[in-house]
């Protein structure tokens, strides 16, 4: 029962609740139908005994008297019924001997009990109290089921500010930071909302913040090392120009990544797909990396496809750059294999797993170049358009392999 709903859950708790209950009364009702059934035969057939088993049964005796009182009969005119018992009146009972016979009519709840006699006929109104018990036990099990239904009705509605919440939390979850929660009232649910709605608006004054200060922080920085790399021209000493140099462009590059990162990591941020094929993706990957074709070499199988081609061709970039900048033989290889596109570079396999490098600014020990930002792009740009990424390594061949699979 751990993966069902709570709502599912609520449903099948009552669904059986109410099915117990239903089957227990009828149950009831039914054992203890057929019981009060034979009561009332059998008292009808004393009833019907004392008038049709003794010879000498005056209508006046005091005997007679007796029987109305034991059994609360009482005489009425037979005129003022028989219609009625001729129309309406079922027999339930019926008693013959030598002396006469008897007869029991039912109409609606009132039972009449008729005496016919060698020498008399007595029309009688049986006044006993009414077996009420079936009655009272249906009124009670419909009572508990309507209870039940009630008691079922204000669960939902008291879970109904739970489920809008859930919605709000998955709207919240796929970047809608728009999303207002209302008051639910000051219950759990009441309180674990407004304490949501707050949690909403500290994150959204925190991620304005952050993007105010790294606008700022890219601009600012923008302008010195713009003026430092012209300055940088004017240096007589080679070595000390083409070390600023280096530094002036690592300066730029992080820049650049940080600008990329805060872009592709908005909540808000929805990568453009459009029809396109790999081809397309490899010739703006070249355009974007700027190396020598020495570098690298690339044997694909042309396929279409709906992606982004910007963000895809920014991913094959940044693995290529990064096999460039770091196998011994400088020297990075891409090939398709299937739905998958594997970038290939001599070297070590990586110390740890993938998952440590794809944090930002995670780097290798001996590795001074980059910062620590390409596959953290890489990461966050394949989770936008759904593909995954992986990495193996190939002892035979000695090469890190880092797959996109596209599909």
């Amino acid at each position: 029962m751990k993966n069902v709903s709570v709502n599912t859950f609520i449903h099948i708790i009552f669904a059986i609740a109410i099915i117990v209950l239903g089957a227990t009364f009828y149950y009831l009702l039914s054992s203890g139908k057929e019981q009060r059934e034979l009561q009332k035969i059998n008292r009808y057939k004393m009833i019907s005994d004392n008038f049709l088993l003794e010879e000498n049964l005056d209508k006046d005796s005091p005997l007679l008297k007796r029987v109305y009182k034991k059994y609360d009969l009482v005489p009425i005119d037979a005129k003022n019924v028989r219609k009625e018992i001729e129309t309406k009146g079922r027999t339930i009972f019926s008693g013959r001997s030598i002396y006469g016979d008897v007869r029991v009519f039912k109409i609606e709840k009132k039972i009449y009990i008729y005496v016919d006699r060698y020498d008399y006929t007595l029309m009688l109104l049986d006044k006993h109290p009414q077996d009420y018990i079936y009655e009272l036990l249906l009124t009670i099990a419909t009572i508990l089921v309507l209870l039940l239904l009630f008691m079922y009705v204000m669960v939902l509605r008291k879970l109904y500010p739970l489920k809008k919440l859930h919605n709000q939390i998955e709207r919240f979850a796929v970047g809608d930071l728009d999303i207002k929660i209302e008051d639910s009232g000051s219950d759990e649910i009441g309180k674990i909302a407004k304490s949501f709605d707050k949690a909403i608006k500290h994150i959204k004054q925190l991620m304005s913040s952050k993007n105010l200060f790294m606008r700022n922080i890219m601009h600012e920085l923008k302008t010195p090392i713009t003026k430092g790399r012209i300055v940088v021209e004017t240096i007589d000493d080679p070595m000390a120009r083409k070390v600023l140099i280096n530094a002036f462009e690592r300066m730029n590059e992080l820049i650049s990544d940080l600008a990329e990162v805060e872009r592709i990591t908005m909540y808000n941020f929805t990568p453009k797909k459009s029809d396109t094929t790999l081809q397309e993706v490899f010739k703006e990957t070249e355009r974007m990396l700027m190396a020598n074709s020495d570098k690298y070499s690339i044997n694909y199988n042309n396929r279409p496809l709906y992606t982004d081609l910007n963000l895809l061709a920014l991913v094959l970039k940044n693995l290529m750059d990064n096999g460039i900048k770091y196998s011994p033989n400088k020297h990075v290889r891409v090939v398709t294999v299937g739905n998958k596109i594997e970038v290939r570079s001599l070297g070590e396999p990586l110390k740890e797993e993938l998952a440590y490098y794809i944090e930002p600014f995670s780097q290798e020990e001996k590795r001074s170049n980059g910062f620590g930002l390409g596959l953290y792009i890489v990461s966050n740009i394949l989770e936008k358009l759904n593909y995954q990424f992986r990495y193996h390594y190939e002892y035979k061949l000695r090469e890190n392999v880092f797959e996109v699979v596209i599909d």
